[in-house]
């Protein structure tokens, strides 16, 4: 008689077969993730260095980039503030007044200024213009050598807006007799020269920059150049700036360095309430280093272009860049009060305060 097998016997073997082939070819994968295949680097082995970047000021922070690092690296770029290369033979050459001298800012830019606290509690308009008032009509610093628009005559400086500080310590009056005095005038189709003609005569090579002038560089004397160009505080827009590669807007962080220059003795601006954005502009591109005097006519009736915000703000603002200056070692030596324009503040006949003001102020540490 036939004997019968136990139940479930079969199938105890079958999966036992199972596991252990299912063992194997575990421990078989498990050793060839393990052994480097031909060609794998050593964990141990550093990567060999990438090329480095063109220049210092492109350098990446060490360590691996933020996620979107390299779009931020392109957005943030300023344009025109590395100099153009030698071989590029598209670019309409620079006149030949404009030789390098000096050298280049290492400094990137910031991105905003620090707003001054308020000047009172009820951050009134009352309370800001008061103390901005205040500050932009006492001076910081002793002149005892200040000159107007005239170097060789005594002229009053109470009765002359454009002052220059020739004391000895701060080296004008020297850069002026050695023939060496570079000076910048941004304006906005202003028929007067004559503080340009006698800076240019007395010894300073003097730059006019004005969109109403008819040609690109015109040459008055020998020291004085006539620049068909604004100045902006705008970066261009990539597509503009692509279609119009000669525009006449620039910054003026970039016309200094398509120039090749990196010194200016004296800076004058009078460019009718556009005055307060290019001054954040120089003092947030870290350009104020590179002046030794600055000359401003700033207007109160108005915020001015591309400011807004309430009355009280606004001055706030003015303060602040104001302040600005005082942090970067400018100290105001001379303030004129031109009681010829209507006297508003911000739209109101307010404070007894003119609607215009030119303010000089000289860089303690130039040199």
């Amino acid at each position: 008689m036939a004997r019968e097998r136990p139940p479930g016997r079969g199938c105890g073997a079958l999966r036992r077969c199972l596991l252990g082939a299912a063992l194997l070819l575990g421990l078989r994968l498990l050793a060839e993730l393990r052994s480097p295949g031909p060609g794998a680097p050593s964990r141990s082995a550093a990567p060999a260095p990438g090329p480095r970047p063109p220049g210092p000021h492109l350098q990446p922070a060490p360590g691996p980039p933020p996620r979107g690092a390299s779009r931020r690296q392109v957005t943030y770029v300023r344009s025109g503030r590395r100099a153009p290369p030698t071989g590029d033979r598209r670019r309409t050459p620079e006149p030949s007044c404009c030789a390098p001298r000096g050298r280049p800012r290492p400094k990137g830019p910031r991105w905003h200024i620090e707003l001054q606290p308020w000047a009172g509690p009820a951050r009134s308009l009352d309370e800001e213009a008061l103390r901005f008032l205040s500050y932009i009509s006492t001076t910081q610093i002793a002149c005892n050598r200040m000159s107007t628009f005239s170097l060789a005559t005594d002229s009053s400086p109470a009765k002359q807006p454009w002052s220059v500080c020739l004391d000895d310590r701060f080296g004008l009056a020297q850069q002026i007799h050695n023939k060496q005095c570079r000076l910048y005038s941004l304006g906005l189709g202003g028929d007067d020269t004559r503080f340009e003609v006698d800076m240019a005569r007395n010894g300073c090579e003097v730059h006019r920059f004005d969109p109403s002038v008819k040609s690109a560089h015109v040459l008055e004397s020998q020291r004085l150049w006539h620049h068909r160009l604004s100045i902006t505080w705008r970066d261009p827009h990539p597509a503009v700036a692509a279609q119009r590669s000669h525009g006449s807007a620039r910054k003026l962080g970039s016309i200094l360095n398509e120039f090749g220059h990196h010194k200016i003795d004296v800076l004058k601006a009078d460019l009718e309430s556009a005055e307060w954005k290019v001054l954040e502009n120089l003092i947030l591109e870290n350009v104020l280093e590179q002046i030794g005097q600055l000359i401003f006519e700033i207007h109160l009736h108005w915020p001015g272009f591309e400011v807004s915000g309430s009355d009280s703000s606004v001055v706030r603002f003015w303060y602040s860049l104001l302040k600005e200056l005082e942090l970067k070692d400018f100290r105001l030596f001379h303030s004129y009060k031109d009681l010829s324009k209507p006297q508003l503040f911000l739209k109101k006949d307010l404070f007894n305060a003119s609607s215009c003001y030119t303010l000089s102020w000289v860089n303690t540490r130039w040199k």
